[in-house]
């Protein structure tokens, strides 16, 4: 899989920085760090705090769903351009407590019309261990638009 815009992953690391978190405001506000952006793989990550948290101390369901699915839509922008996510499937494995969240996608199978993506989302337990709490896949949609 080639990058289709940026000559280093340093660069769409950047843009990612710039225009995915920066023009997005709710990834702006829950402050979502790319980590990784290239060639078919996405890596990011988000401290927990207690605004981000259900009733039993847990990330919400929908924070986690944002996980999965930002590495999904940012490792499929990273191997089509610019992209929306047109749908995805979550599994949720377990309770999501830690200190932060981190998110992998990798492309199955990128095409003209479609890519589709797999993710998982792991809490950074206070150790530093990992578990895995959830699961993803998602459908994603170039927009002919050039982006990453």
């Amino acid at each position: 899989m080639t990058h289709p815009r940026f000559e280093s992953p340093e660069q769409s690391i950047e843009y990612m920085k710039r225009v995915a978190v920066g023009k997005s405001g709710f990834s702006r506000w829950l402050g979502v760090e790319p980590l990784k952006v290239w060639e078919g793989e996405a890596e990011l990550a988000l401290d927990m705090r207690e605004e981000l948290t259900q009733h039993h101390g847990f990330a919400h369901g929908a924070i986690v769903g944002l996980m999965a699915d930002n590495a999904c839509a940012w490792a499929a922008a990273s191997a089509a351009g610019d992209v929306v996510t047109g749908s995805y499937t979550i599994n949720f494995l377990a309770p999501a407590v830690g200190k932060r969240l981190l998110a992998k996608g990798t492309v199955v199978k990128a095409g003209r019309k479609q890519v589709i993506v797999r993710s998982e989302v792991r809490t950074e337990l206070e150790d530093g261990e990992t578990k895995l709490v959830a699961v993803a896949q998602a459908t994603v949609i170039p927009t002919g638009v050039p982006g990453v």
